[in-house]
């Protein structure tokens, strides 16, 4: 699969980006919720036993019943500012959306990339295991034959045991890679990354255009996580307002009607109610409400801190890499193979001795293994730059 096709199974698949938008569902759930008045209260008085008149549900017309209904209206903005707080905690949901989406895109593309040099490492080690393996199993022919030293066999043993380990290190590192590609894109079997040399290259080859302080200021513009703290914050504030409100007494009106029991017979009755603020009974809250906000305050300073750090470690790490990376010329690259070429041929012909091939082998597997960590490091660091200021950096 191509990085544009994993990103696309990644869109519809991945669970746990499914499940998060649920989050957002619920949150505009409790607005509904918050906009919805109570409910009017009915209630019915009927005569049971009526001692006098030698009867029982005396309820007639000369009988006694009372009707009466209810209902509470909230005072103090409580509705209108419950709805505000709902209304902040639905922005909090989709920013929390917006950001595992980032977060998990990110870790799709580096995932992606990090298979591909881990299999050019598998590659390389494949291609001198090989080598190595069909060296070793002639010195053993050798050795029995008494031609060659025991010691050279074992020399040579221990080069293939040193490959096979790092092939296995290598390997172990793929398996865990496309199982994480896998969860990521939703896919049932295995997915094989592709890219062609020349979108490898282009992707090393790509600089920022804007400075280090740039960065850290889209970052702080467009961060989901630092953006999400602020909003934290405002939606604190927000519930303090709502707190407040709380402590206004609500009133309650009704009317009764009553057949007999009253001053009058039918008697209409308009009733209010409302308590009497003696105290201030959500005290407590609001206390609770005003810490949160110096708390979410702190939050959100801290993680404007580590963003603006990210950053800048991202950038050094990805300026460091780059720049080791293209000091290296082409021309360098290619004497190294030239080489690895030349001293594959001379050991063949019996020009260098076993331990100067093994010595240099060790430092030719070395040095191609570092420049593929190196590769990899260059657009993985990039990639975090991408997604520490959610801008096209390096697209």
């Amino acid at each position: 699969m191509t990085l544009e096709e994993c990103e696309e199974s990644f869109q519809k698949n991945n669970l746990q980006l499914l499940a998060a938008q649920y989050n957002i569902s619920e949150a505009e759930a409790d607005i509904i919720q918050a906009k919805i008045w109570d409910l009017p209260n009915l209630s019915v008085e009927l005569n049971a036993i009526d001692p006098e008149n030698k009867k029982i549900f005396h309820i007639g017309s000369t009988g006694a019943k009372e009707v009466g209904i209810e209902q509470l209206f909230v005072l103090g903005r409580k509705r209108k500012n419950e709805v505000a707080f709902a209304r902040s905690n639905k922005e909090i949901a989709e920013m929390q959306f917006q950001g595992l989406l980032v977060d998990l895109r990110s870790q799709l593309r580096s995932t992606f990339y990090n298979i591909l040099f881990e299999q050019k490492k598998e590659e390389s080690l494949d291609v001198q295991l090989k080598y190595f393996t069909d060296l070793l199993n002639a010195y053993k022919v050798q050795t029995q034959k008494g031609n060659v030293s025991l010691k050279d066999m074992v020399r040579l043993q221990a080069l293939v045991i040193n490959v096979q380990n790092d092939k296995i290190e290598v390997s172990n590192n793929i398996i865990q890679q496309k199982q994480t590609l896998k969860l990521l894109t939703g896919s049932d079997t295995e997915v094989l990354p592709e890219l062609s040399d020349d979108n490898m290259t282009q992707q090393l080859e790509k600089q920022p255009l804007i400075s280090i302080s740039e960065l850290q200021q889209k970052a702080l513009e467009n961060n989901a996580d630092y953006l999400t703290a602020k909003k934290i914050t405002q939606s604190s504030e927000l519930n303090l307002k709502w707190q407040k409100s709380l402590s206004v007494p609500d009133l309650t009106i009704g009317t009764r009607w009553t057949q007999r029991g009253a001053a009058f017979d039918n008697q209409l009755a308009l009733s209010f109610g409302i308590p009497i603020p003696l105290w201030n009974k959500n005290k407590g809250n609001q206390m609770k409400a005003e810490y949160q906000i110096q708390e979410n305050k702190k939050t959100e300073e801290r993680l404007r801190q580590e963003l603006v750090s990210q950053v800048d470690t991202a950038y050094q790490t990805w300026k460091n890499q780059y720049q080791q990376y293209f000091s290296l010329k082409p021309q360098d690259l290619q004497d190294m193979e030239t080489v690895y070429n030349g001293i594959l041929k001379n050991f063949r012909k019996g020009n260098i001795s076993l331990i100067e091939f093994t010595d240099f082998m060790e430092s030719y597997k070395q040095s191609i293994l570092q420049i593929y960590e190196i590769q990899k490091h260059i657009i993985t660091s990039a990639e975090e730059i991408n997604r520490l200021t959610q801008s096209k950096i390096f697209y």
